[in-house]
């Protein structure tokens, strides 16, 4: 469902990606980890056609990018850091009006469904400006969700989230994944990570440095991992 081959990003002469070779298959759960700095978040936006590639192969749902971008869109969600939300609208506008952007039928229906699973029902006609982190992250994700998307690409979407809010959003996961959506996360939390992926990729100097699978060594060895790949 995803392609990434040699796949590089330059800003100027800085090099953030220097041949990245990644593929996800359909239906999988992939979680992407490294350190600061390592590219994570340039590597998300040029699968979701927000950056284009200095060189390179990436494909999408067999789409080719950044060249058929505008066919990718509409299989794709996005968490990033940026909500994407009007704030002076309220929570059932915002999800209304991109049902209206994705032409769903019965937006105003798809946009209550969406409330009620991410817990957010009762404030619906609350403006998003008197939202607190947590409740506009839930929102982004009802956002990112409610087209139903082929692939869901998530940029540390646990950030500013509570203990009651994280569960949630792990119980929204393991229900996409199980619908079969193909999943493409990032985030600091390695055993976390693992123990909601199928598969975890580590971005090293610009390049994925090392896989493993939740099979080969379960989250809780993740760490020996990880500090063998940055100590290389």
């Amino acid at each position: 469902m995803i392609r990434l081959e040699a796949v590089v990003k330059q800003y100027g002469l800085n090099p953030v990606l220097r041949g990245v070779d990644l593929h996800v298959r359909p239906g999988e759960f992939v979680t992407l980890v490294g350190p600061n700095g390592a590219g994570k978040s340039t590597l998300l936006g040029i699968v979701a056609t927000l950056l284009r590639p200095t060189s390179g192969v990436v494909r999408v749902g067999g789409w080719a990018l950044p060249q058929q971008a505008d066919r990718v869109r509409r299989h794709i969600g996005l968490v990033s850091h940026h909500a994407l939300l009007y704030r002076d609208l309220t929570a059932a506008e915002n999800l209304t009006f991109y049902g209206k952007l994705y032409r769903l039928d019965d937006p105003e229906a798809r946009a209550l469904a969406a409330l009620r699973a991410v817990g957010l029902f009762a404030r619906q006609r609350d403006p998003v400006g008197t939202f607190s982190r947590g409740m506009i992250q839930r929102l982004t994700i009802a956002r990112a969700t409610l087209h139903e998307p082929d692939v869901l690409l998530l940029d540390e979407p646990y950030t500013g989230l509570d203990q009651e809010a994280s569960q949630l959003l792990d119980e929204l996961l393991r229900a996409e994944a199980a619908r079969g959506r193909t999943i493409l996360m990032i985030t600091h939390d390695l055993e976390h990570g693992l123990g909601l992926a199928d598969r975890l990729a580590i971005l090293h100097r610009g390049h994925i440095a090392r896989e493993v699978t939740r099979a080969e060594i379960g989250p809780a060895g993740v760490y020996e991992v990880y500090a063998e790949v940055m100590a290389a």
